[in-house]
Formats: structure tokens, C-alpha cells, sequence
């Protein structure tokens, strides 16, 4: 809602900055909270950058400090309306915060440099925007999270603004058959060799950082022999979590077995609900073998499907392992050609209406990949919008816009009710 929510890792990293301040001008008074300079001037920065504007641009500063004191309107309402949110909810998020900075930097040494403090002191630093931030989002989505256009709003919102809706780029409607190249028992047997000799050297006194450097493959924590820092639950993979929370102090244990691959972890130390802990991921790699056999039954169906011997449709429902999808024949849904990422575009871009894929490789996330062969079901031209072509985005629309009607009356009352003023 205008733009409220700015990028989350800049509005934590701006913390730091406001935190830094030793003497400031306070420019607003919200409540029992004030807006400083420095922080007004972050936040105009923020904005005129993501924008590509001047940040003296007429005008931008008044926006900027109005969201802000909206921020603090909607908590100091969450306050008074009782919202809740835990402490475990807050320490996830910043645990979390704290492991995509580490990733992003390369270890949390470099972190602790970057913001002249250590990981504790920073995660301390980062509790109370982080709870505001929860409280807010948790407040609004009381007030507008089931804000909904009827059909008769969205026909009345499109009969108001669709000049200024204008041209719909082209859109296609797309369904897929996914195959995720199998791990043999084989494979896995390998990698769990692996693992095995390298805890049985462990205990054999060989060094555990050395070998974490030496064999790990989890890029955020190799370097730094295998250590994850402090962290509370919620963090790992489940299977990960339960054995390393099972750990006294010292201990190591067995091969552990997640998503990601082998783990050997040992626990460094505990304090409360937190463990301090370190591990050594061996992963387990798919194979040639399992990759040509994916390819091999997505050629063989897209061969039947030419020959008449079944439908796209019935395939998907058989043999697709996208769980979302395959109940209903594949389809992933209508997008703007925008929207596709590269890989899907190089793919369709040239395809006409009916024409299937031969089989491509589609990665999904850090080394997880499958293979899936595409069906183009529709492709609608560029075209001046219409209710009956573009009803889904049109009601996005008119969603935001009833949104933004009744959050602009709930903040007017909040003006009302709350003591607010500015001091510029």
C-alpha cells in the first residue's frame, strides 16, 4: 500500500545506519514514537534509487515522511488492539535475516565487519525493527487481508479507469509434464561411503574444521569449517534439527540425512533454545544415468502424444511429479511473456498454439533440477484490455484499489484518534 513495505534486507540494514546517529533532528512525533532526519533521508534515498528519480525531487520527501508516520499509525494501533507476536517468531525472522546475510557475504565474520559488531550485538539491534515490522504486517493483514472486489466492483472499477489501463502486452496459457531425475539407492550409497569415512576419521582424531573446508559442500559454512553460528529452531530441515537439538556439548552425530544430502554435525554449545553448531553436508548428485532416463520417458510421451495414443491432459495427471499441477493436466497458468524467465521464453517463444516441447532441463532452486516438456494451450495477442480477456488481472486491480480506498479511510481515522505531528 503505497509502497509502504520497502525491500526487507535494506530496511533491517538501515537500522544500523539510524543506530549509529549520535545526534539527530526529530521530524515527526507518532504517539510514543519519533521519525529522525537520518532516517527520513535512508528512507528518500531508498526510494529515489529503487525509482531511478532525483532524490530532491519536489515532493518525495513529504511522501516519504507521510508512509513513514502511516508505519507508525497502523503500530501504535497493533498496540492497541493487543496483536500478538512471539518471541520465537521474531527470532526466526532475524535468525533467518542473519543466515541470508552470512550467505550474501560469504561468512559471518565479514557481516560483523560490515556493520562494526558482532552477530549477537547485531541480531540484539535488529529485535525491535523486526517486532515493529511483524506487528504492522500482522495489523494490516487483520484489516485487509480478506479485502476481496465483487463482480460488480471490478466491472465498475473497469468502466472508471480502463483508458488508463490501456494495451494488454501478450499473454500465453502454458501446462507442463515435470519429471525429477530419480536417485538410485546406488547413488546414494556412494555419497553415504563418503560421509561415513569422513566421521570415521573424525573420530579418529582428525580434525573437523580441516575436513569441513576440505570436503563440505555448503558453500555458507565450508570456509569457515563447517560452523552455522547461533540459532534457535525453525532454521534447518526438520530431519537436521532434530538431531543436532538431540546433541550434548562436544558430540558428534551419525550421518544425518536431509533434503540437501549427508550432514555429520557436532555441537559446539548451547544456550536455552539456541546451539551453536557446526556440520560437513556431502551431497547427493543425480547422475547422468538418471538425467537420460527423465529425458528418455518425456520424449517417449511427447512421441505418444503426436501418435494419438493419449492426451497432453491425461499424461500430466499420470505421470507429472509437479504435485501442484498434475491434478490438473499440467497447467501452470496464463502469463504476461514478461513473466517467463529466460529459460522458459527461449523455449516458447517461437512455439504456436498446440505445439509441445522436446524435453528441458529446469532448475528450480540451488543444484535442484528436474526435466518437463511444455504445452503452449493459448497465445492471446497484445490487445486493449477487456473483462472477458483479462478479468484476472482487471480484479487484481480493482482488489488494490478497494484496498487502498479502505486503508486510506482506516489511516484518516487513525490521524483522528492518534496524537501525530510534524516537526519539519
Amino acid at each position: 500500500m503505497k509502497f509502504k513495505f520497502f525491500v526487507f534486507l535494506l530496511l533491517l540494514t538501515s537500522s544500523f545506519v539510524f543506530a549509529q546517529k549520535e545526534v539527530d533532528r526529530i521530524v515527526a512525533v507518532v504517539d510514543n514514537e519519533i521519525i529522525l532526519q537520518s532516517e527520513l533521508d535512508y528512507q528518500v534515498k531508498l526510494m529515489a534509487a529503487q525509482k531511478k528519480v532525483d532524490s530532491d525531487m519536489p515532493g518525495l520527501q513529504a511522501q516519504i515522511l507521510n508512509q513513514m508516520i502511516e508505519e507508525k499509525l497502523a503500530y501504535a494501533q497493533a498496540l492497541l488492539d493487543s496483536v500478538q507476536v512471539t518471541d520465537e517468531e521474531v527470532n526466526q525472522r532475524i535468525d533467518y535475516q542473519v543466515n541470508y546475510f552470512i550467505q550474501q557475504y560469504g561468512s559471518k565474520e565479514k557481516v560483523e565487519q560490515l556493520y562494526g559488531m558482532s552477530l549477537e550485538k547485531i541480531k540484539r539491534t535488529l529485535d525491535e525493527p523486526v517486532r515493529k515490522q511483524i506487528l504492522v504486517q500482522r495489523m494490516e493483514e487483520k484489516k485487509f487481508g480478506d479485502v476481496d472486489a465483487t463482480r460488480m466492483e471490478v466491472e465498475s472499477f473497469f468502466s472508471t479507469y480502463k483508458d488508463s489501463i490501456g494495451v494488454i502486452p501478450e499473454k500465453i496459457n502454458v501446462a507442463h509434464i515435470f519429471i525429477n531425475p530419480k536417485i538410485t539407492d546406488k547413488m546414494k550409497g556412494k555419497y553415504k561411503i563418503l560421509a561415513q569415512s569422513i566421521l570415521d576419521s573424525i573420530k579418529k582424531g582428525a580434525d573437523f574444521s580441516e575436513l569441513a573446508k576440505k570436503y563440505s559442500e555448503d558453500p555458507g559454512s565450508a570456509s569457515e569449517g563447517g560452523d552455522l553460528g547461533w540459532v534457535g529452531k525453525g532454521v534447518f530441515y526438520p530431519e537436521f534439527e532434530a538431531a543436532a537439538f538431540a546433541l550434548n556439548k562436544g558430540a558428534l552425530s551419525d550421518i544425518v540425512e536431509s533434503p540437501v544430502g549427508f550432514h555429520i554435525i557436532q555441537m559446539i554449545d548451547r544456550r536455552g533454545d539456541k546451539i551453536h553448531v557446526r556440520h560437513i553436508l556431502i551431497k547427493i548428485k543425480k547422475g547422468d544415468q538418471a538425467d537420460l532416463s527423465s529425458i528418455e520417458l518425456l520424449t517417449n510421451l511427447r512421441d505418444s502424444i503426436a501418435q494419438k495414443k493419449g492426451t497432453f491432459e491425461e499424461f500430466a495427471k499420470k505421470y507429472s511429479e509437479d504435485k501442484e499441477t498434475a491434478p490438473y493436466g499440467g497447467d501452470l497458468g496464463t502469463f504476461f511473456m514478461s513473466q517467463l524467465d529466460q529459460n522458459m521464453l527461449d523455449v516458447i517463444s517461437k512455439m504456436k498454439e498446440g505445439d509441445i516441447s522436446f524435453p528441458k532441463r529446469i532448475d528450480y532452486g540451488k543444484d535442484n533440477y528436474g526435466y518437463h516438456i511444455i504445452l503452449v494451450k493459448k497465445r492471446i495477442a497484445q490487445h486493449t484490455a477487456g473483462l472477458d480477456t483479462d478479468y484476472p488481472e482487471i480484479k487484481k486491480l480493482a482488489d488494490q484499489y478497494k484496498k487502498q480506498k479502505l486503508y486510506d479511510a482506516w489511516i484518516k481515522k487513525l490521524k483522528d484518534r492518534i496524537y501525530w505531528k510534524v516537526m519539519l
